[in-house]
């Protein structure tokens, strides 16, 4: 209750705010001070013997960094790279290596689907240099790692940086917790290397290179076996719920709604972990949900319920460059400056 009410304020500049401000800005002066004490090594920042790339956001909630990491890893081994992926495992309980039939309760959500996507290495740990130095250590051939989230995980260091923008919503009235939903000042973004926007386009110029990214529908798959396929039109005579446990559900029932689909809604937590007892009172209809809610319910044994993947397309903002071509261009620069 407590976040969907911050959520809602943080969209517009009010009273709330405006009593939330000494603690905004009591919050950036800790953050300044946590990032000088790494710049200046009273705290330890840990250099990992491959490159880093950091997939991050500015912001608090979901603004579309799953796909991009799985689009970033495929594209990579796309281009001869062997990489491999840390996350820190929102949502679940344990640390170590993540396989595609890894359980969500155990090493959260989005690592499974990135396991199940990619079939690349992927490790969870809160610590993202341990999760590093395990998977160097399993796997020695890997020669990139791609870092889920951590764009303010300064314990370790990176050598690109890519902040994905949701705009307007995921900048909100543009203040730092908890008077608005930013981690850091929108300035943060004039020292990455890449940006990419997964809502609207910028009004103002950066320095990075802008990607604008957008999400493919792909067909609507089973729950039960990952496997099997049902078309729109068959969707389309059967009584339908659509649910959601995502950070902003109505991303996903407004392409729903897109397909031509009529259904009714129910929205759960981002990260929330499905029971048998979620479905007692859906018997009757035909279920549809995200990939990121269909890897928690696999298990359910659910015989009427479906899931649309989703896979990333990114064009180039203002410049020619594809996105592949942009990252394998910062890697070679990356790793002619260690020669």
């Amino acid at each position: 209750m407590w976040r969907r009410w911050f959520e809602q304020q943080w969209q517009y500049t009010g009273w709330a705010q405006c009593l939330l401000l000494p603690f905004a800005w009591l919050f950036a002066g800790l953050a300044a001070l946590r990032r000088s004490l790494y710049r200046l090594g009273i705290l330890p920042s840990t250099r990992l013997p491959v490159s880093v790339i950091v997939v991050g956001n500015i912001s608090v909630g979901g603004v579309g960094k799953t796909p991009l990491v799985i689009y970033l890893a495929d594209a990579l081994r796309a281009a001869g790279y062997h990489p491999g992926i840390l996350s820190r495992g929102y949502g679940g309980q344990r640390t170590g290596e993540v396989g595609p039939t890894s359980e969500p309760a155990d090493y959260g959500d989005e690592p499974v689907l990135i396991a199940q996507r990619t079939r690349c290495p992927v490790w969870v740990h809160p610590l993202r240099a341990e999760s590093g130095r395990a998977l160097l250590q399993r796997y020695p051939q890997m020669n990139v790692l791609i870092c889920d989230d951590g764009l303010q995980h300064y314990a370790l260091q990176r050598d690109i940086e890519i902040a994905v923008v949701q705009r307007p919503h995921g900048l909100g009235n543009g203040r730092l917790l908890p008077a608005g939903p930013l981690r850091e000042s929108p300035s943060r973004l004039q020292k990455v290397d890449v940006i990419v926007e997964t809502g609207q386009l910028p009004i103002v110029r950066v320095k990075a290179a802008c990607f604008q990214q957008s999400l493919q529908a792909r067909q609507w798959t089973a729950v039960s076996d990952f496997a099997s396929k049902i078309s729109v039109q068959a969707l389309q005579q059967r009584p339908l719920l659509a649910i959601a446990g995502i950070g902003h559900p109505h991303r996903f029932f407004n392409s729903v709604s897109a397909m031509g689909l009529v259904f009714e809604t129910r929205v759960f937590a981002d990260h929330y972990a499905y029971t048998e007892k979620d479905f007692e009172s859906a018997t009757a209809k035909t279920i549809l949900m995200t990939e990121k809610d269909a890897v928690k319910c696999r298990h359910l044994d659910l015989a009427n319920a479906w899931f649309l993947p989703v896979t990333a397309e990114l064009a180039p903002v203002g410049h020619q460059q594809t996105f592949s071509d942009c990252m394998v261009d910062l890697l070679k620069k990356r790793e002619g400056n260690l020669k």
